[in-house]
């Protein structure tokens, strides 16, 4: 059980980081609000590759599809959420 949370820590924190450098603008985000982002995206990005590819079972907690489709997750929600919360886009 600790080991399946320091692994959602771990993979959230680094496809919060990943969508936090690809998003541009600067994003006033924590630590821990990456890294939720990063879970929460986690969790888009395993729900859309359910819907994109049905039936098909992992083989493994890390593989590489995985940890891109929680980078994509995490990209759109952090797109959402500057959007929601109404955050600059552009550089200064």
């Amino acid at each position: 059980m600790i080991g399946l949370i320091v692994s959602l820590v771990v993979i959230g924190l680094i496809a919060g980081a990943v969508a936090r450098l690809v998003v541009p603008g600067k994003q006033d985000i924590s630590i821990p609000m990456t890294i939720l982002l990063g879970v929460i995206g986690s969790f888009v990005g395993g729900f859309l590759g359910y819907l994109l590819f049905p039936g098909r079972n992992p083989d493994g907690f890390f593989q590489t599809s995985g940890i891109i489709g929680s980078i994509i997750g995490a990209i759109i929600v952090l797109v959402i959420y500057l959007k929601v919360r109404g955050g600059r886009t552009a550089r200064r």
